[in-house]
C-alpha cells in the first residue's frame, strides 16, 4: 500500500522525498523477485490504491515530467495514412505523365491532335455504356442478341455524321482540296445511310419480352452520344482555329479541378458550413470559390503567354503529318493594346484609397472648362478635379479568357457531378482503372466535354463572327452555272 501510494503521487506531479523513493524502489524490487501471479497482484493492488489521492496540481520543478504522451496510432490508421500517401504519390505521377503526353501531342501538329481527341471519345463512350452493360450482363447475354454490335453503330453513325460535316467544311476552305469536293457532296448520304441501316438492326433485334428493357439501354446510348460526340461535335473547329482555343479551356478545367481540390482540403467547411451539393458530399463551398479565384487569375495570365506562339494562334486547314512552322496575319485580339479601365468605377470609391492605386492618373478640368481636361498638376489654382484615369495595357484575349474561366468555374464543375450522380446511381468508385490513381477517362474528362462545347460558342459568338474565306467562295464559285458565274463576275466588277 505503502508503494501504490507513492507512486501514485510521482505519477500526479507532486515530489516524493528521497527516502520514499528508495523504499517505493525496495518494494518494486520485491515484486519483481516474486512469482508472476504475486507480481501481477502487486500492480493491480497499484492502480486500484492510486484511486486514492486527490490530485495535486505538479510543482514547477516537475512540470516538464508531466508531458502528456502522444497516443500511438493503431495500425488500422498507420495503413490507411500509407495508403492514402502512396495514392497521392500515384496520382501525381500519373499526372506529370498525362500532361508530358499532351504536351508532346500538341507539339507534333493538328492532325494528331484530332487523332487524339477520336481515341478519346471512343474510349470514353467504352466507359459510360459499359457501366449498365456489367449491371445487365446476364440478362443481356441470353435474351438480346448483337446488343453491343448496335451501340458500337450507333456511335459511329454519330461519329461519321458529325466529322464528315468538319471534313467538309475544311475541304471548301483548302483550295488544294476542292478536287474531293465530288466525293464530300456524298457524305450526307453515306450519313443517312449508316443511320437508316442502324435504325433497322436495332428495331429487329427487339424481344417482346424485353421491349421495355430494350428501350431504357436505347435511351442510355443516346443519352451517352449525347455527352461525348455531341458536347465534342465542334473540338475539331476549335483545334483549326488555333490550338489556343483547344488548349486553353483544357488547362482551366484542370487548374480549376486541382485549385478546387487544394482549396477544400484546406478550408474545406471552415466558413460555409452548409453542404455544397448533395450528389457529391466531399465537395465544399470554399473549394469551389477557391478553385474559380485561381482559375481567373491563371487564365488571365495563361492566355497573355500562349497568345505570343503562332503555333497557338494560327487557324489553319492543312492536313499536315509532319507539321512545319506556322505563319499567319495574327489576328488583333492576340495584339497587345491600351485598354482604360472605366473612372465611373472610381467616382464609388474613396478619393484617399485611389490615390494609392498603382498607374491612376487624376484627370483636372482647366478653368473650369470640361472640355479642356489634363493631368492634374499639384498646387495649380486652376484646375479642378474632373475624373480618374487608368491605362491598362492588355492583350484583347485575356478578356477572353475570363469569360470562358468563369465558364470552366461555374459551369464545367457540373459535369463532374454528373459523372458522380452515375456513378452513385450504379455504385461504383471508378469508371474504369485505365490511369492509375485517376480511375478512367471519365473520371478526368467529365467537365472537358462541355467546356470544349462553351468554347466554340464564345469563340463563333465573340471572336469570329463570319467563317466566310477566299477558298470557300472559289468552292461556292465553281458549284455556280455558267450564266450564274457570268453574272456573279459583273457584280465583283461593279463593287
Amino acid at each position: 500500500m505503502e508503494r501504490s501510494s507513492s507512486a501514485s503521487l510521482r505519477r500526479r506531479g507532486r515530489r516524493i522525498p528521497e527516502e520514499e523513493d528508495d523504499q517505493e524502489q525496495a518494494s518494486f524490487s520485491e515484486v519483481d523477485n516474486d512469482h508472476p501471479a504475486d507480481k501481477s497482484a502487486g500492480i493491480q493492488s497499484f492502480l486500484s490504491d492510486s484511486s486514492d489521492y486527490p490530485l495535486l496540481p505538479p510543482t514547477s520543478s516537475s512540470s516538464s515530467s508531466t508531458i502528456n504522451p502522444r497516443p500511438m496510432m493503431s495500425p488500422s490508421s498507420i495503413r490507411k495514412d500509407e495508403s492514402r500517401v502512396r495514392k497521392i504519390i500515384t496520382r501525381i505521377i500519373s499526372g506529370v505523365i498525362m500532361i508530358s503526353l499532351f504536351i508532346g501531342i500538341i507539339l507534333s501538329g493538328h492532325v494528331y491532335v484530332c487523332a487524339l481527341v477520336f481515341v478519346l471519345e471512343i474510349l470514353l463512350f467504352r466507359e459510360l455504356v459499359t457501366v449498365r452493360y456489367h449491371c445487365n450482363f446476364d440478362r443481356i447475354e441470353q435474351t438480346i442478341p448483337l446488343f453491343r454490335t448496335t451501340q458500337w453503330m450507333w456511335f459511329f453513325v454519330a461519329i461519321f455524321y458529325t466529322y464528315s460535316e468538319f471534313a467538309v467544311e475544311m475541304i471548301k476552305n483548302n483550295t488544294k482540296l476542292h478536287d474531293l469536293l465530288e466525293y464530300a457532296q456524298l457524305a450526307p448520304m453515306l450519313a443517312f445511310s449508316l443511320y437508316t441501316g442502324t435504325f433497322v438492326l436495332t428495331i429487329a433485334t427487339m424481344q417482346t419480352g424485353h421491349i421495355r428493357f430494350q428501350l431504357n439501354q436505347l435511351c442510355w446510348t443516346i443519352v451517352v452520344l449525347c455527352l461525348t460526340v455531341g458536347q465534342l461535335k465542334y473540338i475539331m473547329h476549335n483545334i483549326y482555329n488555333g490550338l489556343i482555343w483547344f488548349t486553353l479551356p483544357i488547362l482551366l478545367v484542370i487548374t480549376n479541378d486541382i485549385m478546387a481540390y487544394f482549396s477544400g482540403i484546406t478550408f474545406g467547411r471552415k466558413f460555409i458550413h452548409r453542404q455544397f451539393i448533395e450528389l457529391s458530399p466531399n465537395k465544399t463551398w470554399e473549394g469551389f470559390i477557391g478553385g474559380g479565384i485561381f482559375t481567373l487569375i491563371v487564365g488571365f495570365y495563361l492566355s497573355r503567354f500562349l497568345a505570343k506562339f503562332t503555333w497557338m494562334t494560327c487557324a489553319t486547314n492543312q492536313f499536315a503529318l509532319f507539321p512545319e512552322k506556322l505563319e499567319c496575319e495574327v489576328e488583333n485580339i492576340f495584339h497587345e493594346a491600351t485598354t482604360f479601365f472605366p473612372s465611373q468605377v472610381f467616382d464609388l470609391c474613396p478619393h484617399a484609397l485611389i490615390r494609392l492605386l498603382p498607374n491612376v492618373v487624376e484627370i483636372c478640368s482647366v478653368g473650369g472648362n470640361t472640355d479642356n481636361v489634363t493631368a492634374c498638376v499639384s498646387g495649380a489654382m486652376d484646375q479642378k478635379h474632373h475624373h480618374y484615369e487608368l491605362a491598362l495595357s492588355i492583350v484583347p484575349i485575356q478578356f477572353h479568357a475570363i469569360s470562358l474561366s468563369l465558364f470552366a468555374s461555374l459551369v464545367s464543375p457540373f459535369g463532374g457531378f454528373l459523372a458522380s450522380a452515375i456513378k452513385r446511381a450504379y455504385g461504383i468508385k471508378d469508371f474504369d482503372s485505365l490511369i492509375p490513381g485517376h480511375g478512367g477517362l471519365m473520371d478526368r474528362f467529365d467537365c472537358q466535354l462541355i467546356m470544349a462545347l462553351g468554347t466554340w460558342v464564345h469563340y463563333n459568338t465573340f471572336v469570329k463572327t463570319t467563317t466566310v474565306s477566299v477558298a470557300k467562295m472559289l468552292y461556292m464559285y465553281k458549284l455556280l452555272g455558267d450564266d450564274e458565274r457570268r453574272q456573279f463576275l459583273e457584280k465583283i466588277s461593279k463593287a
